[in-house]
């Protein structure tokens, strides 16, 4: 085989186009290319492309042409994304460890703009905002000169690297979420740029990898591209192809359509429950079928955000001729024929009738989703709007009647003057309502009230469907004479600029106001954690009543602790449900039987009369969500607004550290890096730092949300003089090592058996067996040399690409994580810090093998690593007595040997730039 032989050419009207031709390999007998799934298609053009023979080798091109429905031992190949994308949260610790890559190259003799990214990458600024202020026109201008307050030193170490990295481009604060500003701005479908040829250019799909999980929502647009470990993407930009195993590739084969009144955020909720119970981890996802010409764009890269909550590597739609009317609708009409013309060329054009060979097929029938939420924890767990009442109960523990009329209901609210009274029979706790002044109304809360109503930017606020739905709820609710209790905290962040312009247009920002929607910031917000303070008044009575409150959110996350410290129950719904919800001020409200509200008359108010129908929504769709919307919000995306361009920023080829900050300091990775990588040892005498249970999330881990005065991260930021109003979120504080090491499985909510169950960041240090914080207690392991373990049930590491959630791991000095099963980013991360991740042999758990943490735990076989090999784990108990076992080291592909048997993937990589042997 030759790599020229595989060019085909396009004519268009403009430029003659090369591409590599995978149609090729099939026409001259080496492949049967058309029966591949297309997102593999396009794996097969980017390893034929970036074929040398050194790196990506003819065998890798053949395994990837010969794809496979299943393989019995993983086969690895080279994938080299077209781009990066990152968000501040990420991005800041990403360019941190550059910047302190260049001062190790600098401080061996070297050139330190030798460490600079070699591929493209976009670093959006959206995950700092928070809701301080709401309910206003000026919230907007308060949070976002709150947030630059808070995070200044941060932006100005961002700025710094827009200037010194040629190739990164940073979008400011204000602009949109990463995902909505890729899918609307950023992605194109299909690149061509100059080959070096006289006046010929090369088409390639566009790819990327993010280092936030919902990088996938751009798999909407058929663009191949996932979340990653910050770690793994700091290598793709310095060059190192991202090595993955050839993923199985399931199918979902989509019939019919949806029904009036059912939305996108319904059919996510449903797919994400149907995926989760397959068990799609590490896999691709692949939709096809009749049933996909009925999904708008948005409505598409809806389902393809959520896939890290369905588990998968990525949710991909095929480019189609949905794609490039899109593309047309954001005022890319250039890209549309580009992009129509080389898919065609390059047979990545779906014309619906192919139904490619997969894994396994599933099969959805759109008529059948029904309008849904998630919660009260986990986004797979899916409740059907009708039975959310009685299954909020359970989760009280009570039982409401089942037959209360909503005339019944309609007397119990007049009586009580809000809708906290109804027909039940429940525990006595779960019976009490407490009077709460929020700025001088009276209102009352109790277990279920919705203390948080948020349109939050992750998930739906791509859609104009649901946006426009949201708003003509609101109309009409407001013509009803409707208004939203004091106690429920409204917010309206949009994931981008253009839903304002089209909502202002519609008419409908009037009216989502006087609901308390006021734009609160053009980012992510309460899913992240940055749901900003509830009154205090509300948070007393919260905590001193123990009170299960409630969030209702249009993100997709809603892990416990994640969305507000004080709200135990978190629920995922579309915008037009969190309207409806913020109405009622309660989630424990049958809206089939019951009123959402009652009018100034005293007369009840359905859901049925607020909801808008079918054909409303989409002619205001039609009519307001304009092309020369996008093109306005776009044409200035990287200049930022007065506060960026006022920044200032040290300039140099390396980073001026600051010794006071508490918010950007050099880690201490490379203190003790030599050139040269020493021999693995086996881990001897660790003790278990923490032993927990299954679903352990990347939040429990490296949580992003609020700094407890109390815990360590808080008291070290009180030593530096920083007031606890000041603290900001750990997720703000990534650029301080020091924060987040005492920050790791940091969560308030994290329940460490060694603590005996205890919520909260607590351990038993042995042998004493006393109970300290995690991290005082690893902190004084590490005075006496002893390495740590983490022992934890199944999906350990669930959640977002959380890069710290691995770096603290390691600073904490937990050498491996043994675990029942990994989620595919975290292991990935685990590896990238050198911690190794294990995995029990199937049927054996903590609990089957006895294990209770207070072992010592020996692990022998390193000395000659391979991939996923057998390793023995021997843990001597107290009285003697020792549990042995085998666990596999989830070290999946010679490149993970590599990185781990180098201490990491930063230092590996600076190695290969040293020239030390990597």
């Amino acid at each position: 085989m030759r790599k020229t032989e595989w060019m085909g050419r396009l004519e268009t009207d403009r430029q003659a186009i090369t591409f590599f031709d995978i149609g090729k390999l099939e026409r001259d007998g080496l492949a049967d290319v058309g029966r591949l799934p297309f997102s593999i298609k396009i794996l097969l053009e980017n390893v034929l492309r970036k074929w040398d023979g050194t790196v990506v080798t003819e065998e890798d091109v053949l395994e990837v042409a010969h794809w496979r429905k299943r393989y019995a031992n993983p086969v690895e190949i080279p994938f080299h994304p077209a781009r990066v994308l990152m968000q501040d949260f990420t991005g800041v610790p990403a360019v941190v460890d550059i910047a302190v890559m260049r001062d190790a190259v600098k401080d061996r003799g070297g050139d330190p703009r030798r460490i600079n990214p070699l591929v493209p990458v976009d670093l959006v600024i959206d995950h700092s905002v928070q809701v301080d202020a709401y309910g206003t026109e000026r919230a907007v201008e308060i949070n976002v000169a709150r947030e630059y307050e808070r995070n200044r030193e941060r932006y100005a170490l961002l700025k710094w690297a827009q200037r010194n990295f040629d190739t990164l481009r940073v979008v400011p604060p204000r602009s949109g979420i990463c995902h909505q500003v890729n899918l609307e701005y950023l992605a194109r479908v299909m690149i061509v740029e100059p080959t070096g040829e006289q006046g010929e250019r090369l088409a390639y799909p566009d790819t990327l990898v993010g280092t936030d999980s919902h990088t996938t929502m751009v798999n909407g647009i058929g663009v191949v591209g996932w979340g990653v470990g910050g770690i793994e993407a700091e290598a793709v930009m310095l060059g190192e192809p991202y090595t993955m195993s050839l993923p199985e590739v399931i199918g979902v084969r989509l019939v019919g359509g949806l029904r009036p009144g059912v939305t996108a955020t319904d059919l996510v909720l449903r797919v994400t429950e149907m995926l989760r119970a397959h068990n799609v981890v590490e896999k691709f996802v692949e939709f096809f079928g009749p049933g996909l010409k009925g999904l708008s764009l948005p409505d598409r890269a809806t389902v393809a955000n959520m896939a890290p909550e369905y588990g998968a590597t990525l949710g991909y739609f095929p480019i189609d001729r949905v794609t490039v009317d899109y593309l047309r609708a954001t005022g890319r009409e250039a890209q549309a024929d580009l992009a129509a013309a080389c898919a065609e060329a390059l047979g990545l054009f779906a014309s619906g009738t192919e139904e490619p060979e997969y894994t396994d097929v599933l099969e959805l029938d759109l008529t059948t989703v029904e309008p849904s939420v998630a919660g009260p924890a986990r986004p797979q767990d899916r409740v059907e709007l009708r039975n959310l009442k009685e299954r909020f109960a359970q989760v009280l523990g009570c039982h409401y009647e089942p037959d209360a009329t909503v005339e019944q209901v309609s007397a119990f609210i007049n009586e009580s003057g809000c809708r906290t009274r109804r027909p039940r029979t429940c525990t006595p706790l779960s019976q009490r309502f407490f009077d709460v002044e929020v700025n001088g109304r009276l209102s009352r809360i109790g277990d279920g009230s919705v203390v948080i109503a948020a349109i939050t930017s992750c998930t739906n606020t791509s859609n104009p469907s649901v946006m426009i739905g949201a708003g003509l709820i609101a109309r009409n609710a407001v013509k009803r004479g409707l208004t939203v209790p004091a106690h429920v905290k409204t917010s309206l962040a949009p994931g981008s600029k253009v839903v304002m312009d089209y909502l202002e247009e519609a008419g409908l920002t009037p009216y989502l106001q006087a609901l308390g929607f006021h734009c609160v910031g053009f980012g992510c917000t309460t899913c992240i954690g940055n749901s900003g303070p509830l009154h205090p008044a509300l948070e007393e009575v919260i905590e001193r009543e123990n009170l299960n409150v409630v969030s209702v959110l249009s993100g997709n996350r809603n892990f416990e602790a994640r969305i507000h410290q004080r709200v135990r129950s978190n629920y995922l719904a579309s915008p037009m449900l969190v309207v409806a919800f913020a109405l009622a001020g309660r989630v424990d409200v049958d809206f089939t039987r019951e009123p959402v509200a009652l009018d100034p008359n005293g007369e009840p108010v359905t859901l049925d009369e607020l909801w808008p129908g079918e054909d409303e929504i989409r002619r205001m769709a039609a009519a307001h969500c304009k092309s020369a919307f996008f093109q306005k919000e776009y044409a200035a995306i990287f200049d930022g607004d007065a506060f960026w361009q006022g920044l200032q920023a040290e300039a140099g080829t390396t980073f001026a550290w600051d010794p006071a900050s508490t918010y950007i300091r050099k880690p201490p990775y490379f203190d003790d890096w030599s050139p040269e990588t020493k021999p693995l040892q086996d881990i001897r005498g660790a003790r278990a730092l923490l032993v927990l249970g299954d679903a352990v999330t990347t939040d429990h881990i490296s949580p992003a949300g609020a700094i407890p005065e109390h815990y360590p991260a808080g008291k070290y930021l009180v030593s530096k003089g920083v007031k606890p109003p000041n603290f900001n979120s750990y997720g703000s504080r990534r650029g301080n090592h020091e924060v987040m090491m005492r920050g790791t499985f940091g969560n308030i909510r994290i329940k460490n058996r060694l603590a005996g169950g205890k919520e909260g960041s607590f351990t038993r240090k042995f042998p004493e067996g006393e109970e300290m914080f995690v991290f005082d207690a690893a902190m004084a392991y590490a005075r006496e040399g002893v390495p740590l373990v983490v022992l934890a049930g199944s999906e350990y590491g669930t959640g977002s690409s959380r890069d710290w959630a691995a770096k603290g791991t390691a600073l904490l000095g937990v050498r491996a994580v043994i675990a029942r099963s990994f989620e595919r980013i975290h292991r990935s991360n685990l590896v990238g810090m050198g911690v190794l991740p294990l995995v029990f042999k199937s049927g054996e758990s903590i609990e089957s093998l006895g294990l209770d943490g207070t072992e010592v735990f020996t692990i022998s076989g390193l000395d000659d690593l391979a991939p996923r090999k057998m390793l023995r784990v021997e843990a001597e108990k107290p009285d003697g007595s020792v549990v042995s076992f085998d666990a596999v080291a989830r070290l999946d592909t010679d490149v993970d040997v590599a990185y781990f048997r180098h201490g990491g993937v930063l230092a590996y990589v600076l190695r290969k730039i040293h020239g030390g042997g990597a």
